[in-house]
Order: C-alpha cells, then structure tokens, then sequence
C-alpha cells in the first residue's frame, strides 16, 4: 500500500476513535501494550493514569481514559505531534521538550489554582494559540487597522425567540413530529473527503432510537464506528474493537439520537437561548444545551430555514475543553421528511473530514448484526 493510503487510514482511524494511538504514544505505551491494560479497567473500577501507563508524573490522578483527550488537547494547543516531546520507547525522558511540557502543565495548574479557585480559565492555548513557541513580543501591523465596529448590545428579555419556539421551528422545517416518527431505519450510502485526501465509500445505518454503525472503505479494510444502543466501539482495519472513552462515546452516542430533533429537551436537562451568532454567511439562533456533569453544547438554527446547521460539542479534559464542531447541510427531502446529505466534522488539531451522501433509503429492515461490534 502507498504512503499516502496509510496516511489516510491512520487519519480516519485516529479521529473517529479521539487519537486513541495518539494519547497510547505519548503516555508511553504503544497501543498494543495499551490494550491489555484497558481491557483491565474495564473489567474493575476506574483506575488513574498513572495505573494504567508508564512514567505519568504530572497528571497523577486523572483517570485513565481522559488521558487521549488530554494529549491531543496538548497537540492542538501547540500545533505538534508526538514527536515534538517523544521519541522511542515513549516512557524515555530523552527530549527536554517532554520535561518543558511538564513544567508548563504544572504552572498552568498553580495558575488556575491561585487565582481562579481551580476553575481552568488560562490553559495551554491562552498562550500558545496553535504554536509551539508563545508570541511574546507585540506584533506590529503592516497597515493601519480599520475602525472597530462598536459591539451589539445584548438582546433585551422578550427580544430572542424562545428555546422551545427554536426546537419547535426546527421539528416542523424537518417536516413535522409525525412524519419523523414515522421513519425508523435509515441506510445512507455516500463518500467521505478527507482535507488535502481522496474520497473513500461510506455506508452509515442508522435504527431508531439509538442504534448508528458507519463503515469506512478503505484500501486496507473497513474502519468501523459504531454505537450498539449502550456501547460505543471502534475498529480499525485489521484491528481489534476497542470500546471508545467517555468523551468520545458520549459523542457517538448523540450522534446515534436518530429523532434527535424530537428528544433535544429529553437529552438535555437544561436548553437556553445564548446570543445569535454568524455561521458563515448565514444569521443564527444559539441555544446551549446542558447536561448533568457533561460540558454544554451549542446548537446554531438558521433564522430563516429554522434548520440546525451547526452543533459544536467538548471533551473535558484536565488542562481543557477540546471541541468538536459538525456543520450541517444540502438538506433535502427523503421519504417525507429533511435531512442533511452533507455533513463536515472538524477538530483539533487538523482533524477535518467531509461527509457527502449519494444515495438514501428510508425504512428499510437493517439486521441485526450490523449493529454488533464482530471480535
């Protein structure tokens, strides 16, 4: 196989399961001597990072499996990859960069500790921004900058539409609660472009009410994402499945909501109106959408059309929020009701990937065992 299809294996790979490999790499481990570990804390309690990987000395006490999210928090925030602090085994303490790191991780917590009683306010990106070195110096201009726009006051009580007038506008620009639940079974078969990549074939089925696998076809097997109605799995080509962590089965699992439109406030134990917001060129309503211990969401209806066309979602993670945003679009009608046929996943640090869907069948019997994570 080419270089280049290995790459795009190991990206998709990588992404759907939240840099899995990635955070196995950096905590000093390879994912192969990371999974008999992992199969052991699934069959106990939860065990720490420092239980589960090599020569942890910062993030003692974070429980194991937000260490993925943790790293690519790391990554994002200083446009890195492993490399950058790592070398071969990953436990070795060679680079001075992986002992800067531990530094800079102990200061921001001494920082948030001391001055915002514990809540993460300054993390990595506050200074890095994407660099590995942080912009010390003011920048100067290379021309005058332009007059700034005063900001908008704050919309006045009574001024913004409701949330449930905002869910309700979005159920009926779909078509209607009753032709929603009319639709059960779901088969979508289409394309996935991946930035700077090839398209590869896509099949997602999805059963309501929480039932999603999709299956990526690549030139060395199928990378697999699939949520079983209580338990979110990933497989790689000629992998093992390995069930993904809270963050990102939390993730899979919204993903998997097939009426989500419908059940936002069952999902959901509290929905507020925020500010609108532009979503490219287009004017939205903001709703932010919490859960019990779980960060918010925000979802972006458009104003005219009512539809969503944007949900931005988080990991926590103990140095950050690492975000996950989806836009929606090309809605089109299907079998009586709208869906998007195109739908793009960006995240740190330059995840990005296209969904464009072909062809779609509504209703249609889907068996069982497409929805049963094979050994």
């Amino acid at each position: 196989m080419s270089n280049r299809w290995v790459k795009v294996v190991s990206f998709l790979t990588v992404l759907a399961l939240g840099f899995f490999r990635l955070a196995a790499a950096l905590s000093g481990q390879s994912t192969q001597s990371a999974q008999p570990a992992q199969q052991a804390q699934n069959e106990s309690a939860p065990k720490t990072a420092e239980q589960v990987y090599k020569n942890i000395q910062v993030l003692k006490g974070t429980p194991a499996d937000q260490l993925t999210t943790t790293m690519t928090f790391i990554t994002a925030s200083l446009g890195v990859n492993c490399e950058f602090c790592h070398v071969t085994p990953y436990e070795k303490d060679d680079k001075k960069t992986k002992q800067t790191a531990r530094q800079m991780m102990q200061m921001q917590m001494a920082i948030n500790k001391e001055n915002f009683e514990g809540r993460t306010q300054v993390t990595c990106n506050t200074c890095h921004q994407g660099r590995h070195e942080p912009v010390a110096i003011p920048v100067i201009a290379e021309e005058e900058p332009k007059p700034e726009k005063p900001e908008a006051a704050p919309p006045k009580p009574g001024e913004l539409p409701t949330a449930d007038e905002l869910i309700n506008k979005y159920v009926q620009a779909l078509g209607g609660a009753e032709a929603l639940q009319k639709i059960t079974s779901r088969v979508e078969k289409g394309t996935i472009s991946i930035a700077n990549g090839p398209q590869l074939a896509i099949d997602v089925f999805a059963e309501a009410p929480n039932r999603r696998v999709s299956f990526t076809h690549t030139p060395k097997g199928d990378n697999i994402t699939l949520f079983d109605g209580t338990t979110a799995w990933l497989r790689g080509p000629g992998g093992s499945p390995n069930k993904l962590d809270p963050a990102n089965s939390e993730a899979v699992k919204l993903d998997a909501e097939f009426n989500f439109a419908l059940h936002i406030k069952q999902i959901f134990n509290q929905v507020r109106v925020a500010r609108p917001e532009k979503v490219k060129d287009r004017e939205t309503n903001v709703i932010l959408a919490l859960q019990q211990g779980q960060p918010p969401v925000r979802l972006y209806f458009d104003k005219e059309s009512g539809l969503l066309v944007r949900l931005v979602r988080y990991a926590n993670t103990p140095l950050g929020r690492l975000p996950t945003q989806i836009d929606y679009g090309d809605y089109r009608d299907s079998g009586g009701v709208k869906i998007p046929y195109r739908w793009t996943v960006a995240r740190p640090p330059r995840g990005r990937f296209t969904i464009q869907v072909d062809q779609v069948q509504q209703n249609v019997p889907i068996d069982d065992s497409k929805f049963v994570m094979q050994p």
